[in-house]
């Protein structure tokens, strides 16, 4: 995998449209009964800091983690702009134990990283090392079993065919990245001694839509935005999102 440099200024330019907006509401929605005010949290990953913001806003501590100096430097111009307080800290997953002076968190955050990493079992494990007991790690993947349906609902049909059993696959970025399948993150939670303990799907019903459309007018948006939480937490539905969000405890 070549990493998520090379995507970054796309990523930058494609903050506001309707992709980004669904995956960052749903999980912030699935996010909010684990914290409060006063909830010490770690988002490893954290790049703009739209989570880490809204979590910051919310009333928690929060301790953002990314290797990129220019979104970090998004992230502390937007929360001085809504007078947050978030700590920003420059590097990656390997030295967060480092960076954190050892500290451990209520929640522990790593959404759209762990798809870019060849050997992401490590990462998993210094994530998991990093939580309190009581607390709960949150990570997204890119969902292995419904790699095909983007494709199938553009009218990709050879793409759709292509990805069946694919575990590698581009991204609307342009980059090369992975995706995993529940038995092998089941695997890799225990191995770092943590226990699932609940997992939704990330954009079920928009996921086909272009890289570019932009969100629909508010009331449409709201509208929306219930039927993809709703999909999100029910079966059959989640199995066929973009995204696996994954909520694990330690596992004493």
């Amino acid at each position: 995998m070549t990493g998520f440099v090379p995507g970054e200024q796309a990523w930058i330019d494609r903050l506001g449209n309707l992709r980004n907006v669904v995956r960052q509401e749903v999980i912030s929605r699935q996010l909010a009964p684990l914290v409060g005010p006063g909830s010490s949290v770690l988002d490893v990953g954290c790049g703009q800091g739209t989570q880490a913001l809204r979590l910051a806003s919310a009333g928690c501590r929060v301790t953002g983690v990314d290797p990129s100096p220019d979104l970090l430097a998004r992230c502390a111009d937007s929360a001085r702009v809504g007078h947050l307080e978030v700590e920003l800290l420059e590097g990656g997953i390997e030295g967060v134990a480092d960076l954190c002076g050892g500290r451990t968190f209520d929640l522990v955050c790593c959404h759209g990283v762990l798809m870019y990493l060849d050997d992401w079992a490590p990462a998993v494990g210094h994530l998991a090392e990093r939580v309190a007991r009581g607390g709960h790690v949150s990570l997204t993947f890119r969902n292995g079993h419904a790699l095909a349906m983007r494709p199938g609902l553009r009218g990709d049909w050879a793409g759709a065919l292509a990805a069946f059993d694919a575990t590698t696959y581009v991204n609307e970025l342009g980059l090369p990245a992975r995706a995993h399948r529940t038995p092998d993150i089941a695997a890799v939670l225990a191995g770092a001694g943590l226990r699932p303990v609940a997992w939704f799907g990330v954009r079920v019903l928009t996921d086909a839509a272009a890289a570019s459309a932009p969100p629909p007018d508010p009331d449409t948006l709201a509208l929306l935005l219930d039927a993809e939480e709703r999909a999100g937490a029910t079966e059959p539905y989640k199995w066929m999102a973009s995204q696996v969000h994954v909520l694990a405890v330690p596992d004493p």
